[in-house]
C-alpha cells in the first residue's frame, strides 16, 4: 500500500518533470559516474541492484552497460513508471514497479542499493535507508546521492525559501512556465563566466533544455533538505551501516556509501 506521507515528498510534481524531460542523453552517463563516486563500473559487473526512486531509470541504465545480472527500478508516479520501462526496455533483467521507498519489501535481495537524488526529497529519509539497508545481501553496499549544504548556502538562504512559499504551491504548468526566464538567468551567467564549482564548469556543457531540466527540478519538490558533510556521514553511521565514506561531489553535493554488516 502506497502511503499518504510518501506522496506528499513530491512524487506527483517530479512525474510531471520526467514525463518532459523523458529522454537518456549522453552526458548523463558523467553524472551518473559522479554520483556514484566509491563505486566503479567494475562493482556493478554480475551484480544485481535496487535503484531507489529511479525516475525515468538513466541510473539504472548504465550499470547495465557496464555488466550487471539485474535490478529493480522502483517510483511511485506511474507516468514515470511508463518512461523508465521504455528506457530499460532493452534490458530483459530489468524490473520496473511502483513502490515505496519505505516498502521496499525486498530482504537481503540486492549487492547494491542506490538512491541518487532522492533521500533529501522524502519525509523520513530514515526510515526510506533503512529500508535500502534491507534490501541488500550482508556486505552489500547502499549509496546515496544528496544535496550538500557547504557551496550552497545562497540557494538554501535566499531560493529554498521561496521555492516553499511559491513554487511548491503552484500548478506545476505554471512552475515550467517560470522554469524559462531562470534557465535563461542561469545560461547567460555560466557564459560569462559564472564557474567557481566543478558543478557549475560541468553544467556549462549542457543543453538550454538540459539545463532547464534542472532547473524547474529545482523548482517543483515540496520537501528539500540540504546536508552538511557531517550529518551526511552520521545519517549512514546511524542507520548502522560500516565503513562509511561521504565523496564531495562536484564541490556541491555528497555521496554516501556504507556497508551492510
Amino acid at each position: 500500500m502506497i502511503e499518504d506521507d510518501v506522496v506528499k515528498g513530491s512524487t506527483a510534481r517530479f512525474g510531471h518533470s520526467w514525463n518532459i524531460f523523458s529522454e537518456i542523453l549522453p552526458i548523463h552517463e558523467e553524472q551518473f559516474i559522479r554520483w556514484t563516486t566509491g563505486l566503479s563500473a567494475s562493482d556493478f559487473k554480475g551484480k544485481s541492484f535496487i535503484d531507489v526512486g529511479c525516475g525515468i531509470g538513466r541510473n539504472s541504465y548504465w550499470p547495465f552497460t557496464y555488466g550487471a545480472k539485474s535490478c529493480l527500478a522502483i517510483d511511485l508516479d506511474e507516468r514515470t513508471l511508463a518512461v523508465a520501462k521504455e528506457n530499460l526496455s532493452s534490458f530483459k533483467d530489468a524490473k520496473v514497479e511502483r513502490r515505496s521507498a519505505y516498502e521496499i519489501n525486498e530482504d537481503e535481495q540486492f549487492d547494491i542499493a542506490f538512491s541518487i537524488g532522492v533521500l533529501h526529497h522524502v519525509e523520513e529519509p530514515d526510515r526510506a535507508l533503512q529500508s535500502m539497508i534491507k534490501s541488500v545481501k550482508p556486505r552489500g553496499k547502499v549509496l546515496a546521492w544528496l544535496y550538500g549544504y557547504e557551496n550552497n548556502e545562497k540557494l538554501v538562504r535566499y531560493f529554498n525559501p521561496f521555492r516553499k512559499l511559491l513554487f511548491s504551491k503552484l500548478p506545476l504548468p505554471v512552475v515550467f512556465v517560470f522554469s524559462a526566464p531562470l534557465t535563461l538567468v542561469l545560461w547567460c551567467l555560466l557564459r560569462v563566466g559564472l564557474n567557481r564549482t566543478q558543478y557549475l564548469r560541468l553544467i556549462r556543457q549542457f543543453s538550454f533544455r538540459h539545463l532547464r531540466a534542472i532547473v524547474y527540478d529545482h523548482m517543483v519538490p515540496r520537501i528539500a533538505k540540504y546536508y552538511k558533510k557531517e550529518e551526511a556521514r552520521a545519517f549512514f553511521e546511524d542507520a548502522g551501516l560500516v565503513n562509511v565514506e561521504v565523496h564531495w561531489v562536484n564541490e556541491m553535493s555528497w555521496t554516501v556509501i556504507g556497508t551492510k554488516k
